[in-house]
């Protein structure tokens, strides 16, 4: 077995345990997968290899692309993907096979490094008018790592070429190897721009509300700005103006939770404790590599989330325990035609290869984990996850060389 499948190894052995349980799991919460609510680790929820009965079709709508990092939907039913070389798709439609055109746009600033390059896409609601949409990206300037940033641009009638428009919003810190680039932004239900973005491998970023890395932000998705009600918006730093949460290590899924507001984020954790978090305005997650600040080396060795550092740090939803999936992008499913699916979050896992389902109560606790297994190791690594205006999921495969674009319907 390779290394790249031990995660799925514990996964279904713990699956098995957690069934026969009804969840109550009599394997020790960090011997496996758990789930950490409130002030102490709770027992794990019920695991199911499978989807409770709603069987799955997985269609591949295009090939061809390179480390395809997110998915956004046109009016007109065609879909754009970002990929991380400094490329931008146009998808003609979300039928299978569907033509596939390069959108001729300006990414030579792109600095294309490790983890680093063009990432997280987001459609304006506005964009029958406006034709915009807002990239994430590492930047360079002279060939040297400048910062990560947010850019404004502008599609052309015929779909083949983008202009820029504007900076939405510049320096957020960049490592010029990539590490930890994040980045992920979407549109919450009130029209905010929720951003959540890496700690580049810094100790001191993710507790710095100076910096904007390891935080999840909350800003205008016109001018950048930070908004009125943010938690921090009486400092008198933008930067922290900026902050809906920080003490992140590396966010790669955010995910608004259709009629509640509930904002949920999937988060990379070092050799152990992947997280899916439930934010909380002006939240401190716990990660802290620099111990306080008395270490200037990144230190993995620490907790996720330190409540021994941080009493008040908000614990995790569900975690890997002491293997790592490398999940990454996140949505929900919505509609009926999910059967018992219906309302739950999907999260993608690079390493893990694997398509990850999670069963929340009305507080967003993780009661059931599915495992449908039309994906476990089928695709290679899953990068983006999102919910088309048709209800289907669309998944990014992550590989590096022939990506898809999957498109994920019940059966």
């Amino acid at each position: 077995m390779r290394v790249r499948k031990a995660g799925i190894a514990v996964f279904l052995t713990f699956a098995g345990l957690a069934t026969a349980c009804s969840g109550a799991a009599s394997t020790p919460a960090s011997s496996a997968l758990r789930t950490t609510t409130g002030p102490a680790p709770t027992a794990a929820p019920a695991t199911a290899v499978g989807t409770g009965g709603t069987k799955l079709k997985v269609e591949q709508i295009a090939a061809g692309l390179e480390h395809g990092w997110d998915v956004g939907f046109l009016p007109d039913g065609e879909l754009l993907v970002t990929q991380r070389p400094g490329r931008l798709a146009l998808i003609a439609s979300s039928t299978p096979d569907a033509a596939v055109t390069a959108v001729n746009a300006d990414f030579s600033d792109v600095l294309v490094a490790g983890e680093g390059g063009l990432m997280g896409l987001v459609v304006h609601p506005d964009f029958a008018t406006s034709r915009q949409f807002t990239t994430c990206q590492t930047h360079q300037e002279d060939n040297k790592a400048v910062d990560i940033r947010l850019v404004t641009w502008s599609l052309s009638a015929d779909g083949r070429s983008a202009a820029k428009v504007r900076n939405l919003l510049t320096g957020l810190p960049v490592n010029p190897s990539g590490r930890h680039s994040g980045c992920r932004p979407t549109i919450a239900a009130d029209g905010a721009l929720l951003v959540g973005t890496g700690d580049t491998a810094t100790a001191s970023v993710s507790q710095d509300r100076h910096q904007l890395g390891g935080k999840v932000l909350r800003i205008d998705l016109n001018t950048g700005k930070p908004l009125p009600d943010n938690p921090f918006i009486t400092s008198t730093d933008p930067n922290e103006q900026r902050i809906y949460t920080y003490g992140h290590r590396n966010v790669q899924g955010v995910a608004i939770r259709p009629g509640t507001g509930q904002v949920f984020t999937a988060e990379h954790g070092p050799t152990f404790d992947d997280e899916v978090n439930l934010l909380r305005p002006g939240g401190n997650y716990g990660w802290d590599p620099s111990k306080g600040g008395t270490e200037t080396t990144y230190d993995e060795s620490v907790s996720m989330t330190d409540t021994d550092r941080f009493p008040n740090a908000v614990r995790a939803q569900w975690t890997t325990g002491k293997i790592t999936e490398a999940i990454s992008g996140a949505a929900f499913l919505t509609g009926k035609q999910w059967g018992v699916l219906d309302g739950a979050l999907v999260v993608a896992a690079l390493k893990g290869q694997k398509v990850l389902m999670f069963k929340l109560d009305t507080a967003g606790a993780v009661t059931q984990v599915f495992l449908p297994p039309e994906f476990n190791d089928k695709y290679g690594r899953l990068r983006a996850v999102r919910t088309g205006p048709d209800g289907a999921l669309y998944v990014t495969t992550s590989d590096g060389t022939n990506d898809k674009l999957l498109r994920v319907t019940p059966a």
